[in-house]
């Protein structure tokens, strides 16, 4: 590695680490027990194809799910577009509808994804949402047409962290004979998910997410009522002819055990996260007065927070943190120098936009890691209002 790591990262929903107990379950697949999963004539690659689904039966009991019903991809990306596309490509070639309806507060990967659809004949209504970060689930149900195919909301957002009423969102779909997806990146092995008690068709999962490495995710495809898709990679057939190409036994093995860990502590793990998060914004409002704090509290992830200072530069501020991990939004959007969609989405305008910042609180978070950081964030704060304060007075 080049350079110092930071002294204290805080940025969980960009990336987490690998557990390493994940790590101590993969590492023998890349060398003792190296056979491709799709050579079932030997023991080695019977051995790996057991592996993979055990794997697999991991993933579908974290969602409810059957294992049959579990695709691997590459991560969240992929399983957005092969959900999307997947879904409405079938549609367009059968003559089963042309609609797609999803929010303007959802990861680019979804929203572009719907516009790839639009270039190629579908429909597409995006939906926006309250104060809060909350899609109208009036609204959306007045959305649905005869031919709509697909509704995509996401599970949890990856900046704000609200978490969408998704059992009302699929009941709504299922009353209406649509799919409903989820893009659940930000929410599997976070809350609780449950595809049936959801009526969700298709979700999608990234393994970076939850403590699993880059590079493995996975799709939930609904077989009752089917979900039907059309593959987007073409190839020898593998993952029941949806997702071509020979399986990644490590990073298979590594999102199995990364699901088998989040189950078990998911409970008492969301109450710590909700404490260290309280923790920093108690620190903060006794220093620095009143903080707003984007999107909704009651309904949120229990290891996200957007906060919002009063007259600061976001990526100003970051810049006096070298040693600090946060973000002022989503890492796959970190190259604009626009104000977060997400925020402006919500009302926001573009000042109170461009003075907020995401903290992400993990695993691996202690205590005093987060009252350090919040002590370097209100330094950072009072030095730059002084500064500013300053300035006006030249």
């Amino acid at each position: 590695m080049n350079g110092a790591p930071t002294a204290v990262y805080l940025d969980y929903q960009a990336t987490t680490p690998v557990d390493p107990r994940v790590l101590d379950v993969m590492m023998p697949w890349f060398s003792e027990s190296f056979g491709n999963a799709h050579s079932e004539q030997h023991a080695w690659g019977r051995q790996a194809a057991e592996a993979a689904e055990l794997a697999r039966e991991k993933v579908a009991a974290l969602i409810g799910a059957e294992a049959r019903e579990v695709v691997f991809t590459s991560g969240a990306t992929e399983s957005n577009n092969l959900a999307i596309k997947g879904a409405v490509r079938f549609a367009l070639r059968h003559g089963h509808g042309k609609h797609v309806i999803s929010v303007s507060t959802e990861h680019k990967c979804v929203l572009e994804s719907c516009e790839a659809m639009a270039a190629e004949g579908a429909e597409v209504t995006v939906l926006g949402v309250d104060e809060n970060g909350f899609v109208d689930c009036t609204a959306l149900a007045e959305a649905i047409r005869d031919d709509t195919v697909l509704v995509s909301v996401m599970a949890v957002n990856n900046e704000i962290g609200v978490i969408q009423p998704l059992a009302k969102i699929g009941k709504i779909c299922r009353a209406n004979g649509v799919l409903f997806h989820t893009d659940a990146a930000q929410a599997v092995g976070k809350i609780d998910l449950d595809v049936n008690a959801m009526s969700i068709d298709l979700l999608s999962i990234s393994g970076h997410k939850m403590y699993a490495p880059k590079g493995i995710g996975a799709l939930y495809v609904r077989r009752r009522p089917r979900a039907r898709l059309l593959a987007e990679i073409s190839g020898g057939g593998q993952e029941r002819g949806i997702r071509s190409g020979t399986l990644p036994v490590p990073f298979t093995v590594a999102l199995g055990a990364a699901a088998e860990i989040a189950q078990a502590d998911l409970s008492r793990e969301g109450e710590r996260l909700v404490s260290l998060r309280e923790t920093m914004v108690s620190r903060l409002r006794d220093r620095l007065g009143e903080i707003a704090v984007n999107g909704s509290m009651d309904h949120r992830v229990p290891g996200n927070l957007n906060v919002g200072f009063a007259g600061i530069d976001a990526e100003a501020l970051m810049a006096e943190l070298p040693e600090l991990a946060i973000s002022t939004g989503s890492a796959c959007t970190s190259a604009s120098v626009e104000p977060s969609y997400v925020l402006k989405a919500l009302g926001l305008d573009v000042a109170a936009a461009r003075g907020s910042v995401r903290i992400g609180f993990g695993r691996f978070t202690t205590l005093g890691e987060v009252n350090t950081a919040a002590d370097m964030i209100i330094k950072a704060v009072e030095n730059q209002r002084s500064g500013n304060s300053a300035r006006a007075a030249e």
